[in-house]
């Protein structure tokens, strides 16, 4: 999703330039770098529940492949523009090097809001959007994952359609799926308990004792939820939270100085 005024692909081209110079890099690796490897556009076709049919605009974006197969989610979004799942992209690459990940950077999304979808359309998408990209897709090539307003359930009908398309069983082919379906313990707190690992570490890095903080959280979803309890339970406090009321259209902030 775009931000107005704002365009994140530029925005992590500039970062890549200012570390490429820093780094002294030669024009043809920064040339390689700051562009995406391979990127897809495409339409879905959907047959909606009152009988229409609506074409959705999904995209997949491999920024790089050299460490291995690219890696990232697939967003569901309204907003969602093709230079914001560029930036994404660009910033798995990165991710994945710095923790030392065989893995690449890759993005994708569909231009769709789910709150306006019922789950048989829902799952249209998601095998229209396979179906878009089986070929260029796969354990070894591309592994996407959940990612804003995508859940384990888009991922199992994504991985169903992969599976029914090459004939085979591939696990590996996604991430994020139920724990039951071979996903991964811990996945669903994962980011959220990660910003606040880092939130602890740099407290640390500057001497402040975390007992001492407080926070203000904006969003209460998959991320925050779960940030807010991991912060509180090492001795934060959040006194304010922010969050997007889906049934009435408004956002709303809780505050409590107590936390």
């Amino acid at each position: 999703m775009a931000i107005k005024g704002v365009n994140a692909f530029e925005m992590a081209q500039a970062q890549f330039d200012k570390v490429a110079a820093i780094l002294d890099l030669d024009p043809a690796t920064r040339e390689l770098l700051r562009w995406p490897l391979r990127e897809y556009s495409f339409a879905i076709p959907v047959r909606m529940d009152d009988g229409r049919v609506r074409i959705f605009r999904g995209f997949r974006v491999q920024h790089n492949d050299a460490r291995g197969p690219s890696k990232g989610g697939i967003r569901f979004h309204p907003q969602e523009t093709l230079d914001t799942v560029r930036a994404l992209a660009t910033w798995m690459t990165w991710k994945c090097a710095v923790v030392d990940i065989p893995l690449g950077g890759g993005k994708g999304g569909v231009i769709c809001d789910p709150h306006h979808l019922s789950q048989r359309e829902q799952e249209q998408i998601c095998r229209g959007w396979v179906r878009q990209l089986a070929k260029n897709v796969g354990p070894v090539a591309d592994v996407p994952a959940p990612d804003v307003m995508t859940s384990g359930q888009h991922m199992l009908w994504m991985l169903d359609e992969f599976e029914t398309i090459h004939g085979g069983h591939y696990p590996g082919f996604i991430t994020g799926k139920p724990v039951g379906m071979g996903g991964s313990e811990g996945r669903t707190e994962a980011t959220g308990y990660g910003v606040v690992f880092t939130i602890r570490e740099a407290l640390r890095e500057m001497g402040i004792d975390v007992r001492q903080t407080h926070a203000s959280v904006q969003g209460f979803g998959n991320v925050a939820q779960y940030a807010i309890r991991l912060y509180t339970q090492i001795g934060g406090r959040v006194t304010c939270v922010a969050c997007w009321d889906q049934t009435d259209q408004a956002a709303y902030s809780f505050r409590r100085e107590s936390g």
